[in-house]
């Protein structure tokens, strides 16, 4: 049986995996240990190319953004590499991709002048906004006055084009005076941990299914708690997918799996996949994750008995046992599944 996959509409491309951070929400499993492994220019075109006339733009017009809809610049971390954010921003300018916006850690802002410089290039280039990333996780890494520095300079430059994600922890680090970096527990610790998620958007997937265990914050059940509940949002879907530097089309915000493709997009939609051929992708489609706790167990996967804290928690893990055949086209990048912990 083919299944069809959805035209996206929106999504990230993302350069590498490569960042300056590990962090222990992330959701594709970036660290600084990962091969750089930069996404060509040749694929960066091909990519922008398939993009073009597909991706839609913020309901405020393509000169706006929305988190959701138009075309972001990920990692990893872009701003590791200017030149080629700077490219990719150019690129896709060209080949008029509506609602360009570049989503940061900030680490780059260490200074005014460098700061304003790289900005202004940016728009000047194209770039219709930037998403500067504010949690607990990257203060770990980032310190909070380079945080502060960017959106301060941003906000000439982008205007209403300027989103802070998450606004609730920069008032957090505001109201704590929070100046540099600060490790996870001694946040928790100053703010309470009671307060972590409260009024704040948090997934228990990717590298936080393993990351988070080890402080409580969260309960732990069976896996046969999440066998028959669906995956929010759903797997399959048009919005906020994601294209990375090896040619594989993430869906949403599941790494370590891929739809096909992303190269010969056009191809990739039009062909769909087999079921047969890639039966990890198959039964969280369907929604069966009994059958793939089932599939998993006949190659050697045994259930946590402390549990899972989310039913991407259970999934991820499967995948991350499955992974190590190396014989399941879907679960790629193979490194990501290395990186988790």
């Amino acid at each position: 049986m083919i299944i069809e996959i959805p035209e996206p509409v929106s999504g990230g491309l993302m350069l590498s995996y490569k960042c300056n951070a590990v962090c222990r929400h992330c959701m594709y499993a970036c660290s600084p240990d990962w091969n750089a492994d930069w996404i060509s220019s040749d694929d960066l075109y091909r990519v922008l190319k398939g993009l073009a006339g597909k991706i839609q733009p913020s309901p405020y017009g393509p000169d706006q953004m929305s988190l959701n809809h138009g075309l972001h610049f990920s990692g990893g971390e872009p701003f590791l590499n200017f030149r080629l954010l700077c490219e990719a921003v150019e690129t896709a300018r060209k080949l008029d991709i509506p609602s360009l916006f570049v989503e940061t850690n900030c680490f780059w802002a260490g200074s005014d002048d460098i700061t304003k410089y790289k900005l202004k290039t940016l728009k000047e280039l194209g770039l219709t906004g930037i998403m500067i990333s504010v949690n607990p996780f990257y203060l770990e890494y980032v310190p909070f006055e380079r945080t502060r520095r960017a959106i301060e300079y941003s906000l000439p430059v982008f205007g209403d084009n300027v989103a802070v994600y998450q606004l609730e922890y920069y008032r957090r680090f505001e109201r704590l005076g929070i100046e540099e970096t600060m490790s996870f527990s001694d946040y928790l610790e100053q703010s309470g941990s009671g307060d972590f998620t409260a009024n704040t958007e948090f997934f228990l997937s990717g590298r936080a299914a393993y990351s988070m265990d080890e402080y409580g914050l969260f309960p732990k059940y069976p896996a046969g708690a999440f066998i028959n509940t669906h995956c929010r949002p759903h797997f399959l879907r048009s919005w906020h997918n994601h294209f990375d530097n090896y040619g594989n089309y993430v869906p949403g915000y599941c790494g370590g799996l891929s739809l096909g493709y992303a190269l010969e997009l056009d191809k990739t939609l039009a062909d769909g996949f087999d079921s047969r051929k890639n039966p990890v992708l198959t039964y969280i489609v369907n929604n069966d994750f009994e059958g793939l706790l089932s599939f998993a167990a006949d190659s050697g996967y045994r259930e946590d008995r402390e549990g899972y804290l989310s039913k991407c928690h259970l999934c991820i893990d499967i995948r991350k046992h499955l992974a190590q055949r190396d014989d399941f086209m879907e679960l790629r990048p193979v490194e990501f599944y290395k990186h988790l912990c």
